[in-house]
């Protein structure tokens, strides 16, 4: 079913600007406002167009509509979860806001050490580096079969450039980022830096994010959660109301379809509270609720979700850590949960008949969304099937906890090889990696390092090829 979405770039909105979308909607006669996986603002049914001077700077995709797409971004992370040193509030405001245009792809911005917003659902997926200032760059364009790396880290300011560019060639079909890399070299003059080391994703339990949480020494944060995802538009319009008198800058949704409050002052917890409480908002639902990705207004998934919970409920299952997806077919799909539950298409010639739906049930490879490959576990069941298949998973999940290892590198897929070739210099403890070459210097990714020229010399402190020591598996493991 399509409904109208509203775009809010990077799921940062302010408190006036939620008003004036709240008070649109109040006007058509509706009741409530949901919130989509990709931090967008979605409308129920029976919302009808607005003409384009009355929107303002708001960007409605209607029913049918092809164009915009939101930018994704873990603004909403920031100072509650753990993150990036360097990563700012503020650097992610000031990297959104260089997006002047609608982007036409999807667009994540990310930092690595967060669970809660995805990395990798975008075309264009921005993951910030452990050097301040500088983002891996990973690229999945709407018809390519896997996820390529950019071979070169993109400094903060670029980004939006670089983002426009690649928008800009897509009528030339580039089929590699190789090709991406070589038109847009040629296009821009880019601060880039050489990649020294591979992207590592440490894996985190996913984050309990709801009810009020210390922020600080004199701050809190309000994570908000309805179970059906249908926020009631008068009680948003008294929260923007007490946003404004509290001074708080931003409201955040999140991609689990909630929204979180930063920088409540000490003093104003009791006013929030009492709110809630004259509202009857329940700020106590269990991480079992918490962790479940659906799609936008299908009663089926919601349905499916309360059957399971309570059963699991029921069974004290503890599924700490993990996160769950409800999905109609689509092997095309780029989850991001632990586990996903797929409900399968009826036969055409079987439609008219009344038969029960069946569904599979994946799981990602180390239960961490983030690897973005997934195991097909079973096929075909009933919905009956389902709490046992899932009891069955997490009691996988808890077994194998700890078994693999901690860190897993999406950049990484070459094994052994790649790892064997790896130098470092003594001085600055620059890497050498032949699997990124070094692009700085023109030497293009695959040049062992015994093939680089006898001149050649540290990128960052100089210091001459001969000084420079190869790094060992056990060396790489302390490393990382």
């Amino acid at each position: 079913m399509e409904l109208t979405r509203l775009i809010v770039k990077g799921g940062v909105i302010s408190p006036g600007e939620l008003r004036g979308i709240v008070n649109m909607a109040l006007e058509q006669g509706l009741e409530s406002i949901s919130f989509g996986s990709r931090q967008d603002i979605i409308f129920p049914k029976g919302f009808n167009h607005i003409e384009k001077e009355k929107t303002g700077k708001n960007h409605f995709v209607y029913p049918n509509e092809k164009s915009g797409n939101n930018i994704v971004s873990s603004y909403v992370s920031t100072d509650i979860f753990r993150n990036t040193p360097w990563l700012t509030g503020n650097k992610f405001l000031y990297i959104l806001e260089q997006f002047k245009e609608q982007p036409k792809l999807k667009v994540n911005i990310t930092d690595p050490k967060q669970q809660l917003v995805p990395l990798f659902t975008g075309h264009i997926n921005f993951i910030a580096s452990d050097h301040e200032d500088y983002w891996f760059l990973y690229v999945r364009l709407p018809k390519w079969d896997k996820m390529e790396m950019y071979p070169v880290l993109i400094y903060s300011w670029n980004i939006a450039e670089i983002y426009y560019a690649i928008e800009k060639i897509l009528e030339e079909e580039p089929d590699s980022v190789d090709m991406i890399f070589q038109l847009l070299s040629e296009a821009l003059d880019t601060n880039n830096r050489t990649i020294d080391k591979p992207l590592n994703i440490p894996f985190y339990p996913f984050p309990y994010y709801e009810g009020m949480n210390r922020l600080g020494i004199d701050q809190y944060w309000l994570g908000l959660y309805w179970r059906n995802n249908l926020y009631d538009l008068d009680f948003l319009k008294e929260m923007c109301d007490l946003c404004f008198d509290c001074k708080i800058g931003k409201i955040c949704i999140t991609p689990w379809k909630s929204f979180i409050i930063k920088g409540i002052p000490k003093e104003r917890k009791l006013d929030w509270e009492k709110f809630l409480g004259k509202k009857g908002i329940n700020v106590r639902h269990s991480l079992l609720e918490l962790n479940w990705h659906l799609p936008v207004a299908m009663e089926w998934a919601l349905n499916l979700k309360t059957f399971l919970v309570r059963t699991l409920d029921q069974f004290d299952i503890s599924t700490y850590g993990l996160t769950f997806g409800l999905s109609e077919y689509n092997r095309e799909g780029h989850y991001f949960t632990s586990i996903v539950v797929e409900k399968n298409e009826l036969p055409k010639d079987l439609e008219s008949i009344k038969i029960r739906d069946t569904y599979n049930v994946l799981y990602a490879k180390n239960f961490d969304p983030n690897t973005k490959e997934y195991i097909v576990h079973t096929q075909d069941v009933d919905k009956l099937e389902l709490p046992n298949i899932l009891i069955e998973l997490s009691r996988k999940y808890f077994e194998e906890l700890g078994n693999q290892s901690v860190e897993i590198s999406p950049a990484a897929t070459k094994k052994e090889k790649a790892a064997q070739d790896i130098h470092q210099c003594p001085e600055c403890l620059t890497l050498y990696n032949s699997e990124y070459g070094d692009v700085s210097q023109g030497i293009e990714k695959g040049v062992l390092f015994k093939d680089l020229p006898e001149d050649y010399c540290c990128s960052l402190c100089e210091s001459p090829k001969i000084n420079f020591i190869v790094l060992t598996g056990q060396k790489l493991d302390t490393l990382s």
